[in-house]
């Protein structure tokens, strides 16, 4: 016979009570009988004595816990499950001195325990599965609580993972438009270009997909876009990049400063003819890196300004509430003929 299959076939909850109260009864035979074997009237006085401890039992799990203590009504609860004990005890007295008899006639069993001993009795069984059960509960919650943060956390990673699919088509769009710029003027440089391109888009692909990069190789790939962005600016523009601290064993969010650097070169070299500049710092200090870019104000005139203007700001900042939520700090500062931004991110938990 296979057992296994009855054995799936009773619920859990079932099984647990059947083990408590074989458990209790198990105990409670053997403190109960009067010799070294235990005799039939142990059993049945064992029996009984337990029915009446189960009707206080579930009248409090299954009536008072529910409508009173889960519900906050707390002082109502403790008046009842006072009654409730009390009114348990004095069943067991009742039910050996006068209703056994009426079912058990000849047997002459009587009440082993005065009713303060009862009442402890009572106590501690009504106590022990109260508190198994409010563990139960408890540890339930836990469980849902647990499953809410790990939904949650899927959703953040999703949505981070949408952002940074949005970043890499814009920031695509823009080297191509660099790459075809240099095309048209016939430069040598166009196929060393190509390549750093590519560089970057492998780092984009396969590296980017972690929640954390190394600051240092997140920094190089930044170089390489600058380079890019320099092949195609005039003689007349004005590039500085500066790097203050060491970026080694640090670790980051990943393509946070693109958006900020295409942002530069958009607004500002590629959006004049005349003498412009960005200026690109990072600054990296025990527990925070600080990023600084600032470029003069044009004109632009590619469509792509026009139609996707603010695009890659607003992604950078949905993707810091998310990665650095009251980690970081973002500021615009805007004049007539200068557009600065500043970025400073709390690392303390990155090294």
């Amino acid at each position: 016979m296979n057992f296994s299959i009855f054995y799936k076939s009773i619920p859990a909850r079932l099984i647990h009570h059947l083990a408590f109260w074989g458990l209790s009864y198990y105990i409670l035979v053997h403190v109960f009988s009067s010799s070294s074997e235990i005799q039939p009237t142990d059993h049945i006085y064992t029996i009984v004595f337990l029915l009446t401890i189960a009707i206080g039992v579930y009248v409090n799990l299954y009536l008072l816990i529910p409508l009173f203590l889960n519900k906050g009504k707390y002082f109502y609860y403790g008046l009842l499950l006072v009654l409730c004990v009390i009114g348990s005890t004095y069943l067991n007295q009742v039910t050996f001195e006068n209703i056994i008899d009426l079912f058990l006639p000849g047997y002459y069993f009587i009440s082993y325990f005065d009713f303060i001993d009862l009442l402890k009795i009572f106590t501690a069984f009504i106590g022990i599965t109260s508190l198994i059960k409010l563990s139960k509960g408890y540890f339930l919650l836990l469980e849902t609580r647990n499953q809410l943060m790990k939904m949650q956390k899927e959703k953040s990673e999703a949505e981070l993972n949408a952002l940074r699919v949005q970043i890499n088509p814009h920031f695509l769009f823009n080297g191509l438009n660099s790459i075809y710029s240099l095309a048209l003027k016939h430069s040598d440089k166009a196929p060393e270009t190509i390549l750093k391109l590519s560089e970057i888009l492998r780092y984009i692909i396969y590296e980017t997909r972690k929640e954390k990069v190394d600051l240092k190789q997140e920094l190089d790939y930044m170089q390489h876009y600058i380079d890019i962005q320099k092949l195609r600016s005039g003689s007349l523009a004005k590039i500085d990049v500066s790097i203050s601290g060491d970026p080694a064993n640090r670790k980051i969010a990943p393509l946070l400063f693109l958006p900020l650097i295409e942002n530069s070169f958009k607004h500002g070299i590629k959006a004049e003819t005349g003498p412009t500049f960005v200026i690109l710092e990072w600054t990296i200090g025990m527990d925070f890196i600080r990023f600084i870019a600032e470029n003069n104000k044009g004109q632009a005139d590619d469509v792509e300004l026009a139609q996707h203007h603010g695009i890659g700001l607003e992604n950078l900042q949905q993707r810091l509430k998310m990665a650095y939520p009251g980690k970081h700090h973002f500021k615009i500062t805007e004049t007539e003929d200068r557009f600065k931004v500043e970025l400073e991110i709390q690392t303390t938990d990155e090294n």
